[in-house]
């Protein structure tokens, strides 16, 4: 039996990654500093091994991987208006802490590393939809940092023969997102708020787009590049989406169906670093891991306000 190690097992991602794991039978360790992951997304994990350490940790590093085969990286400080604000954190979580895990991963013997890349690497260039080929244009700190991770990646491929595949998520979401953050996800910040009744903010003019993709299809292309044959993705980057893209007006409109929201949007001025458009091909993804959506972007955000009620419904009973 496979032994795996998730990285920022707290997060929503990498929560969710293991859980999959898990429900297979795997042995799985989980490793999570909680500077954005939360304790109760480790509830339901108890068959896992958790370890509360830091990244940044040569030592830590070294103590995680031991034991391990394959390795999902998914710990990061993934907000660009965090970047903004704090270019140094991110840049030491990010890529700092990857460094770390992939010399500990070497030295402990780790067959493969899968490492959670960001579409954000693209940029802001007008070119739809995005391909695994073109130049990257960052344009924030955290676009940096996550792409400076993509290149550690490819060069330990290529240099010490560790196996590493980088898979691009696209606008992540779904179940276990935290709403709650000023760096919280777009679409659990809606639901939380609309569910509440709560009024809604909108950063432009609500015509920009994003690819959003439900949780289940990223578990799904993860679980896909760990078990593809290693001449065909070690050393590949390749992008994990739906293919499908949406305005955050249509979003929000969307949301109000399923939520009953009565309230309108307002609308602020667009923020540093965020780009207008983001649309993934996902031909490379087809033809190295047979990759294809498994929940369409309508269904999954049902069942992502489906959970913030029954959420919001425990947390009221809770403070009852």
């Amino acid at each position: 039996m496979a032994s795996y190690l998730v990285t920022g097992a707290a997060g929503f991602i990498g929560r969710s990654i293991a859980a999959a794991l898990l429900a297979r039978g795997e042995a799985v360790r989980g490793i999570d500093n909680f500077i954005s992951g939360r304790r109760t997304n480790l509830v339901g994990l108890e068959a896992m091994e958790f370890i509360e350490g830091d990244l940044v940790d040569p030592l830590t590093c070294a103590k995680v991987c031991q034991g391990v085969e394959i390795i999902f990286h998914e710990a990061a400080l993934a907000s660009v208006p965090r970047s903004v604000s704090d270019p140094v954190s991110t840049n030491l979580n990010c890529v700092t802490a990857t460094l770390n895990l992939l010399v500990a991963a070497r030295a402990a013997g780790v067959r493969r590393v899968i490492y959670a890349g960001s579409s954000s690497a693209y940029g802001d260039t007008p070119t739809m939809p995005k391909v695994e080929t073109m130049i990257p244009n960052p344009i924030s700190p955290y676009a940096v940092a996550k792409l400076a991770g993509e290149q550690y990646m490819r060069v330990f491929a290529r240099v010490y023969g560790l196996e590493t595949v980088v898979l691009r998520y696209f606008n992540v979401f779904g179940p276990y997102q935290d709403p709650s953050s000023h760096y919280s996800g777009v679409l659990a910040k809606f639901c939380h708020r609309m569910l509440a009744g709560e009024p809604v903010t909108i950063y432009g003019d609500g015509e920009q787009s994003r690819d959003f993709t439900y949780i289940e299809n990223v578990v799904h292309v993860n679980l896909l590049a760990a078990a593809a044959p290693v001449e065909k993705v070690s050393g590949q980057m390749m992008n994990a989406a739906t293919q499908c893209a949406i305005t955050l007006n249509k979003t929000f409109e969307i949301l109000c169906e399923l939520t009953g929201y009565k309230g309108k949007a307002t609308y602020e001025e667009a923020r540093a670093g965020d780009i207008r458009d983001s649309l993934a091909d996902l031909q490379l993804a087809k033809e190295l891991l047979d990759y294809e959506p498994t929940v369409d972007f309508r269904e999954g955000l049902r069942r992502t306000v489906e959970w913030h009620r029954m959420s919001e419904s425990v947390s009221g009973l809770e403070r009852n």
